[in-house]
């Protein structure tokens, strides 16, 4: 490329974006930390849902995820400490809440690699999904989950160089959330895309199902006060940070590339972010006026930041 060029994405950024080597690479920098000593990767014992097991004292921002169907076996054996537990599947290389399902029983598995004709035969298999503990004790606002869209400007990785973008927003479900399970299948109670919310009837145009940033911290501060509430978007930025990190290593590093990564957090009733998922093309579409005048605001920042002070490259 010429000096006076510029593109939008790093050539690698699935090393980020694709759930599958997300995880990987996450697991991978706290193997690292860990090996070197560091006081990041220090464990303490956990007792998840009743089955006792360590977790990451510092780095635990993801939840368990295998990867199908290389670490079926893993996956089964982590299952079968604590039966009574939702999962969440996802396809990797899929956006927008295509293909994803909820299962809470081993059967349900089987058989959709049954019919999806040996999903899991890794001879066979043209897609690999990836498979999460599903946070099903999320914050409810008005009794409906919801999860945060954060978006976060890279311009470099190596040093790393990140802004995150003041104004994200919420984006609530149209159902009240329900655990039962005759509600699992239900992706109006579940998922938090736009995509798929917008097709139910609860659906409201205008307002897109979508709170901004700041209600959610005023609200929080009513509810929790302000010293929690700041923990908490601590606790963010901190998991922004170190899956940027986790990730520096392994990308392909140029002074001609930078990149504006969609962060899907979701936060639980104990106020503790998990970080869901990283898109690498985060949709600028907007399906409200204060829609539009966020995503108008982040594109003019994104471009102050990584144009040259005196404007357009010639």
């Amino acid at each position: 490329m010429n000096d006076n060029q510029m593109i939008n994405h790093f050539p690698n950024h699935y090393e980020l974006s694709r759930k599958d080597l997300l995880v990987k690479n996450i697991k991978r920098y706290r193997k690292d930390l860990e090996r070197d000593g560091n006081g990041l990767a220090e464990k303490a014992e956990s007792n998840w849902s009743n089955s006792a097991s360590t977790r990451y004292l510092h780095l635990d921002f993801v939840p368990i995820t295998f990867v199908l169907p290389a670490d079926y076996n893993m996956f089964v054996e982590e299952y079968r400490k604590n039966p009574q537990s939702t999962w969440i599947m996802k396809p990797c290389g899929k956006s927008q809440g295509a293909g994803i399902f909820l299962i809470n029983k081993l059967s349900k598995l089987k058989r959709w690699s049954r019919e999806a004709k040996n999903a899991f035969h890794p001879q066979i298999a043209k897609e690999s999904y990836v498979i999460s503990r599903y946070i099903d004790n999320p914050l409810l606002i008005g009794g409906k989950k919801f999860d945060l869209r954060l978006y976060v400007l890279v311009t470099s990785f190596r040093p790393l160089k990140a802004y995150l973008f003041k104004q994200g927003f919420c984006r609530f479900c149209t159902v009240k959330y329900d655990t039962s399970v005759t509600e699992l299948d239900n992706m109006y109670v579940h998922l938090t895309n736009v995509s798929v919310q917008k097709h139910g009837t609860e659906y409201n145009s205008l307002h897109g199902g979508k709170w901004s940033v700041q209600n959610l911290a005023l609200y929080l501060e009513g509810t929790h006060g302000k010293e929690v509430t700041d923990r908490l978007f601590g606790s963010i930025s901190w998991l922004i940070v170190h899956s940027l990190k986790a990730v520096a290593p392994v990308m392909a590093n140029d002074r001609h590339c930078f990149e504006c990564y969609g962060y899907d957090i979701i936060i639980d009733n104990n106020l503790k972010p998990w970080l869901v998922e990283v898109n690498a093309s985060p949709s600028l579409t907007s399906t409200t006026v204060t829609d539009r005048i966020l995503k108008y605001k982040l594109i003019d920042n994104i471009l102050s930041v990584v144009l040259p002070p005196d404007g357009v490259p010639e």
